[in-house]
Formats: C-alpha cells, structure tokens, sequence
C-alpha cells in the first residue's frame, strides 16, 4: 500500500526511453505507487534492462504479461508449471519478438538471469487496489477469477489471464473496475495517436509502445500511433511518453491531492 498518487502502465515491451520519459513526466516520488501490468519485455532492444530496474523499484509492482510467460516456458520454468515443448515455446517466444530479450538475458551472469526467472515467477496475475474509496482491479489482459468460464479455451488460469481477450466483453458488464493493458487501445477505438480510453467500468492502456514509429515493429504490424500511456488513478490524468505534460497540474502532497494551477 503507498500513501501516495497510483500510477498505472503497462506494456512497455523493451522500450527505455518511454519508460523513462513517463517516469520523469510523473516525477515517481518515494511514497507513490508505480503499477506495471505486464509485458515489460520483447519488442525493444531493452526489455532485460527495464525488468531489471523494475526489480530494484521499492515502489513498483508488476504483473506478469503474456510475453513474460512465454519467456518462462521457453527458459523450460513454466509459470503453471506445465511442461511445454521447449522447441514449441522458443519458438512461439521468437515470433513475439523475444530473440532480442534472450540474446540480452545469456549476457547476464548466471546469478541474475536465476533472479530474473524467480521474480517471473513470482508475479501476480491481478492485483487490487483501492484509490480515494474507489477499488480497482488491474489485470494484463483478463481476470483470473473468470477463468472458469472460459476452461474449454485455455489450459491453465495463468494462461487465460494473461492471454484472454474475449473475457473483456464479459468484464464490461460487471461491477468490478477494470485497468487492462494486453489489447491495444487501436484495436477498440481507431484513433492515431492512441489514446487511453474509458468504456464504463473498463480503463484501457496499452497505446501501443510495442510499435512506436519507425520501429520494426511499427512496420510488421502496420499499428499507427503507438507510445506508452500512464494513468493516475486519483484524477485519471494520462500521460504520455511522447506528449509534454500540462502546466496546468500541480502536485500537491500535503492531503495527497492534486490542484489546477491559472
């Protein structure tokens, strides 16, 4: 729990300059939460580089994505503990774009890339917060606890909740608040640049960092308008890694709210 503002990203596939232009446009102090949904890796050239980072931030928690699981089962650490063909896995991961994340995790001494793989392993699925009275629950990309209904579609819990996009039609017409990353904001709402976007209970921000311009990325996928959004759950102020933050926001930490300035 931080007695700070929440803010929420997800996504960030290897790309350390967005990471780092969102984390200095938030100004990420000591007593502020940083919520990370997922998919740090693959894509960018930096994914180990911002994993490892992640995991040195005392006020950071990360959930594990879609691309950090077929990471595992492809290293043969499987995070549900089903054995997978290694050839199969490697195979799926390299597709998604982790042959640049495992030729930067064998530089890596032995003893970090073993840290590496437990923290994996270690992450949560989802995880719950509560802002100002308001509780949120923040998933990659489904929630676990709707795994039942879709069992006939994905072998494992973990698989389905960092895999599932059909679930979030039924997350809709639920109760429970959403932030989802996962699906690109591009694929439900056509607009370039992508956009955070707000659909009843449902908060999505995954923008597309994976195909940032004049990436590769942005040329297989043909995805327009990718940078890396981050929410503040207070005010549900957005940021973006490619946008100057608005002079209007001032910060204030003496009550934990926020104030516009003239």
């Amino acid at each position: 729990y931080f007695m700070g503002f929440t803010y929420v990203i997800s996504d960030v596939h290897g790309h350390l300059d967005c990471f780092e232009a969102i984390l200095e446009k938030i100004d990420l102090q000591p007593d502020d939460g940083l919520y990370i949904l997922g998919d740090v890796i693959d894509r960018g050239f930096c994914g180990i580089e911002i994993l490892k980072r992640v995991m040195d931030m005392p006020n950071a928690e990360m959930l594990l994505g879609n691309h950090e699981f077929m990471m595992l089962n492809a290293l043969g650490e499987p995070y549900d503990g089903i054995r997978r063909s290694t050839i199969d896995s490697m195979e799926l991961w390299y597709h998604n774009g982790g042959l640049l994340t495992f030729a930067a995790l064998q530089s890596q001494p032995k003893k970090i890339r073993s840290d590496i793989v437990d923290f994996l392993k270690s992450l949560p699925l989802n995880i719950d917060v509560d802002v100002d009275s308001e509780k949120y629950r923040l998933v990659h990309a489904a929630d676990r606890e709707l795994y039942g209904r879709y069992k006939k579609m994905y072998t494992s819990e973990a698989e389905f909740a960092v895999w599932s996009r059909e679930a979030l039609d039924f997350m809709r017409r639920t109760v429970t608040n959403y932030v989802f990353g996962h699906t690109m904001t591009g694929m439900l709402m056509e607009r370039s640049p992508m956009r955070i976007i707000f659909k009843g209970n449902l908060i999505g921000i995954d923008c597309g960092c994976a195909v940032i311009p004049n990436s590769l990325n942005h040329q297989i996928l043909g995805a327009q308008g990718g940078r890396l959004a981050c929410i503040r759950l207070e005010d549900k102020e957005c940021f973006y890694s490619d946008e100057e933050v608005k002079p209007a926001v001032i910060r204030s930490r003496k009550r934990g709210i926020i104030t516009m300035g003239a």
